[in-house]
């Protein structure tokens, strides 16, 4: 557009010129007109009109390339790179040069170019993490299933086993189903909390009588596994709103996380601080260091800090993503820490947590 207005200018400057030029011949004429000049000056206006026009739209013309060279140029780059886009070329780029409407239009193309290779970049980590999740829970129902089948077929075929051998048979068997049952448990929570499935129902809770009472319940696992612990809350009591089973259930795998792996620090303590609008809970154990290079995954579907796909700790690799799931649905945010100091799991959940369908649907997508 500015190219034309450009070449417009230009040539009305020329062609005033030449109209100053005729007017100047006109006056001539006027002034010195005679009866044999009259044929030759009709004819020589009108050789100049059209050499007027003529000259004017040539220079127009002319401009007007001269100017829009650099954009032909451009298009030509931008129609290039789309090409190579369409060939499956990602990371072809154009160079974005001035402020004009064709670098605004780079600008569109470039950022359009970068948000189909972030999707194919999410489509790709999705079938990864689809593909990692089919194998984990392959290998976590066959490890049970195995050793269940096992177990039954040896007392199956031997008759002459002790009935103390047979009992410890079937109470290794009974183990194992009962492990294998809680994964396939797991994986059906954590299924219905990704896409929106599981049921809510909120209400007020305090939250400090429910982590009270969580801590009484794990008081048998804290003895076998020599654990003392503490809770330390900045108020008697606290009212929040969130569904009931779901917290529990958040915290229930914190402190059960703890448990299995701060046995070597003695104790874990759980701390409550409440805020303006938001509570805090922070789940601590005092056993082995987490890794940094491990600590970004700690919330990983079936990711173990040692890589091991043993059944040593009794876990199904799913209760922190659970955790972190639950958190989320909630409006809150869920993080861990793990130096000298501590292993620490901190949980911030808003004090009123305003269940409708847009806040669930928000936090069902930051999962």
């Amino acid at each position: 557009m500015s190219s034309m207005l450009y070449s417009g200018i230009i040539t009305l400057i020329a062609e005033y010129f030449l109209v100053r030029n005729l007017l100047t011949v006109a006056d001539y004429e006027r002034e010195f007109q005679t009866e044999e000049m009259l044929g030759g000056i009709a004819d020589f206006r009108l050789t100049s009109v059209l050499l007027f026009v003529l000259f004017g739209i040539c220079l127009f013309s002319l401009v007007f390339w001269i100017l829009q060279r650099s954009s032909f140029v451009y298009i030509s780059k931008v129609s290039e790179t789309m090409r190579a886009v369409s060939a499956g070329d990602l990371n072809a780029e154009i160079e974005v040069s001035g402020d004009d409407e064709f670098a605004e239009i780079a600008e569109m193309l470039n950022a359009m170019t970068e948000d189909i290779r972030a999707l194919m970049d999410r489509e790709r980590e999705s079938e990864r993490t689809k593909n990692e999740l089919i194998t984990n829970i392959a290998h976590d129902l066959r490890t049970p299933l195995t050793s269940i089948i096992g177990y039954l077929e040896l007392l199956s075929r031997k008759q002459d086993l002790s009935e103390e051998t047979r009992e410890k048979y079937l109470e290794i068997a009974y183990t194992k189903a009962r492990k294998l049952q809680q994964l396939i448990n797991d994986l059906f929570s954590l299924t219905k909390l990704s896409y929106g499935k599981m049921a809510m129902s909120v209400s007020a809770i305090d939250i400090v009588k429910l982590l009270e009472q969580l801590l009484m319940e794990f008081y048998p696992n804290f003895e076998q596994a020599g654990l003392t612990y503490e809770l330390e809350s900045s108020v008697p009591a606290l009212m929040i709103t969130a569904d009931p089973k779901l917290l529990a259930r958040l915290f229930d795998n914190l402190i059960n996380n703890a448990i299995k792996y701060g046995a070597e620090g003695k104790r874990i303590r759980v701390s409550i601080r409440d805020g303006e609008e938001t509570v805090t809970v922070r789940v601590v154990n005092y056993g082995r260091i987490i890794p940094a290079a491990e600590l970004p995954h700690i919330f990983e579907k079936f990711y173990r800090v040692d890589q091991s796909r043993s059944s040593v700790s009794g876990g199904t690799g799913l209760g922190l993503a659970i955790a972190r799931n639950i958190a989320q649905i909630h409006g809150g945010e869920i993080s861990v820490t793990s130096d000298l100091s501590g292993t620490a799991f901190q949980v911030v959940l808003p004090l009123h947590f305003d269940f409708n369908k847009e806040t669930f649907a928000n936090g069902l997508n930051r999962i």
